[in-house]
């Protein structure tokens, strides 16, 4: 009897710890489930570090300030997610699906980006610049993986150009990478992107899927095998992480699901980020971050919304049958769509009456006009592997015309209507110019809503180019070719044209070379014509970081001495082989404070030493004289004071002997401005220079910014 009991209780013993074995799995599994989306998400529910903050139910990561700054932002989930179960170290799977734009103030100064991140600590933002909040001062990571989306092509962390996606692992540097040109997606556009990043932690299958599309696409455009668990702890905060180089750009979170299990993707889908839910499902009284983008949004909320605020009727087709009301509805609904269609049909053919009108007063006086279609087959349909540069508001191709075999450069408008009215800024201004140092405008075509510029394709590229990618460093001669050529260029844009006209993004990028290593001054996107000794009027600063002038940065207003001051930026750049903002290399290899050229150079020159800028690549080749000389007037173009700045005319007249260079002070005087100088309004005034505070406070020195437009 006894042993009979003994029995009955070890059966029971043994059912009971198998009852507690399956609940704890089930709890585990439970506990190490986590989903969730900007639907269900509070404001509670996010962490937002550094610059991230919330605007209009968006998550942006970086401010929204019109003077490029560099800053960095974080917003994560606020609970840590468990990606490995203890013990045996499995693991997670996990799908997240989001949906985020980045735009641009500026367009002309672009960097950095963003990325999703999945991080061990969820307090600490990085520092500003390329590297995307995800490396602290000193260079070193976090511990951190992250799927970045970059705008920049950073030498630094080997970048493929400035419009990638690449798997970060505790390093800038990506372990895998593809060019978003081959899927016609550019993060620069400001358009909605979507992506889909998906684990599995069964098969260690990493997928990444980008498009403009809510469908993700069949294949990734990037599917690699990672053990994730070498590279988290048990529990990681996910979110995103995004920052600014010297430049405008917002980075807006739209919209953002995540799900993770230890499960298998690829088996029960319980990995696969949820869907955004309806209008009907979401919780307005929670604080949510916000509802599903337009697009996004299934069209059933709608419907739900509309049958209950017609759940009570009190008009009188609600009193009559079924047959009366359907009769009525769709005779309603014909008509009202017959008569929708007509004034769509009317209102189409005005406005591309109006605006065919309207484009073609602009450019009456312009080149010759090409079709759509040859354009279209000379950049073999605008295939990526044609690109070969992008240009401040738009895609620069390849072009080989059919008829005669000329090669050609298109540029290609950006779909916005920015890109638009800057490119008939191009277009109205470039089209009238003739010298032999600007590059030449063939044509144009307007078709099927593109806007395409055709330009005469220079060989030799870019002036940065040749400066810092050439093999063999561009002699001396070339150099002073190419100085002289852009001062003559931007002499007849100031003083020998019908309107004056203010380039106000002169830079090397800008700067392309013929067969011949003759300059060819291009990218008018920015430029604007001024009547003769007329005030040009006040705007938002446009260019890049390292060659505005600092009146123009404060006062918004833009004059031939803004371009000469970013000519002298030119010329030390060019005589030195230093960009004009870089970040300086320590003894051990890390990189340390941000170089400002101009202060360097007159530091050497208040030391007696102005030879020492020299760039040490020539090794002496050059006449010491000439280099004096050159390097006299970029110092000479690079006063702070605008009024003490020769004119372009007397710049050309100094390169080649026929003036003196005015004495350039050895110690670099204060910048100072008269009340004339101010020219903003009151309003506009503080809102700029808080900008600069903001930008003042947040890095003691701006990094290296350096744009990538082409013609």
């Amino acid at each position: 009897m006894l042993l009979f009991s003994c029995k009955i209780l070890t059966s029971l013993n043994l059912s009971l710890v198998f009852c507690l074995f399956v609940i704890n799995n089930a709890v585990i599994t439970i506990s190490t489930a986590t989903e969730f989306d900007f639907g269900t998400l509070t404001l509670a529910s996010l962490k937002l570090l550094g610059d991230a903050h919330m605007n209009n139910g968006s998550v942006r990561l970086t401010r929204d300030v019109t003077v490029p700054y560099d800053g960095a932002g974080k917003a994560l989930y606020s609970k840590p997610v468990r990606f490995r179960l203890p013990g045996t170290h499995t693991p997670a799977s996990f799908s997240t699906f989001f949906s985020f734009s980045i735009t641009n103030l500026n367009p002309s100064s672009i960097g950095a980006g963003l990325a999703f991140v999945i991080t061990p600590d969820g307090e600490q933002v990085g520092s500003a610049g390329g590297s995307l909040g995800l490396l602290d001062e000193k260079g070193a990571g976090l511990g951190f993986v992250a799927v970045e989306f970059d705008t920049l092509m950073d030498v630094e962390f080997s970048d493929i150009n400035g419009n990638h996606v690449g798997l970060d692992l505790n390093s800038m540097v990506s372990t895998e990478v593809d060019n978003l040109d081959t899927i016609n997606v550019d993060l620069k556009s400001g358009d909605l992107v979507n992506s889909w990043i998906e684990y599995d932690g069964l098969t260690r299958a990493f997928n990444i899927s980008v498009s403009y599309s809510n469908l993700k696409p069949k294949v990734p455009i990037l599917s690699f095998t990672l053990d994730l668990d070498q590279y988290v702890n048990d529990f990681m905060y996910v979110g995103f992480s995004g920052s600014t180089q010297g430049s405008t750009e917002i980075h807006s979170i739209e919209w953002w699901s995540f799900s993770s299990s230890f499960e298998s993707n690829s088996g029960t889908g319980s990995g696969s980020a949820p869907p955004p839910p309806t209008a009907s499902l979401m919780n307005p009284t929670a604080n949510s971050v916000k509802s599903p983008p337009p697009s996004l949004a299934p069209s059933g909320s709608s419907t739900t919304q509309k049958s209950s605020k017609s759940s009570s009727c009190h008009n009188q087709l609600c009193k009559q049958g079924a047959g009366a009301v359907a009769g009525v509805v769709t005779a309603s609904a014909f008509f009202a769509i017959f008569a929708g269609v007509l004034i769509w049909f009317f209102s189409k053919r005005y406005k591309h009456v109006k605006k065919s009108e309207s484009f073609t007063s602009d450019i009456i006086r312009m080149p010759k006009e090409f079709s759509y279609r040859e354009l279209r087959s000379a950049t073999k349909c605008f295939n990526a592997n044609r690109i070969i540069g992008h240009g401040a508001f738009g895609t620069v191709y390849k072009g080989i015309l059919p008829q005669n075999g000329d090669i050609i450069a298109v540029k290609r408008c950006s779909h916005n209507s920015q890109g638009k009215d800057e490119f008939l800024s191009e277009l109205s201004i470039i089209g009238t110019l003739r010298h032999r140092n600007l590059v030449r405008l063939q044509g144009w075509c307007h078709e099927k809503g593109e806007i395409l510029l055709v330009y005469d394709l220079m060989p030799n590229g870019s002036l940065d180019k040749a400066l810092f990618e050439a093999r063999s460093p561009l002699p001396w001669p070339h150099r002073s070719k190419i100085l002289l050529g852009v001062a003559s260029a931007l002499a007849y844009l100031h003083q020998e044209c019908e309107n004056q006209v203010i380039h106000r993004d002169v830079k090397t990028s800008n700067i392309m070379l013929d067969e011949g290593f003759n300059a060819r001054l291009g990218d008018f996107g920015l430029a604007r014509q001024v009547e003769h000794d007329k005030s040009p009027d006040a705007t938002v600063a446009a260019g890049t970081m390292g060659y505005l002038a600092p009146e123009y940065l404060l006062t918004g207003r833009a004059t031939e001495k803004t371009d000469v001051f970013s000519y002298g930026a030119v010329v030390l750049e060019v005589a030195s082989g230093r960009r004009p903002i870089e970040k300086e290399i320590t003894g051990v290899g890390k990189v340390g404070v941000a170089s400002n050229l101009v202060e360097w150079v007159w530091s050497l020159h208040r030391e007696g030493r102005l030879l020492t800028a020299a760039d040490a690549r020539l090794e002496g080749q050059f006449d010491e004289a000439e280099m004096r000389r050159v390097l006299l007037v970029g110092l000479a173009c690079s006063h702070p004071d605008p009024l003490a700045r020769p004119t372009m005319r007397g710049v050309v007249q100094m390169l080649v002997g026929e003036a003196e260079v005015p004495i350039v002070p050895r110690a670099k005087p204060s910048m100072t401005f008269s009340t004339s100088h101010l020219l903003l309004s009151l309003q506009d005034s503080v809102s700029d220079c808080n900008g600069m505070i903001t930008l003042s406070s947040s890095s003691s020195e701006n990094d290296f910014i350096h744009g990538d437009h082409l013609v």
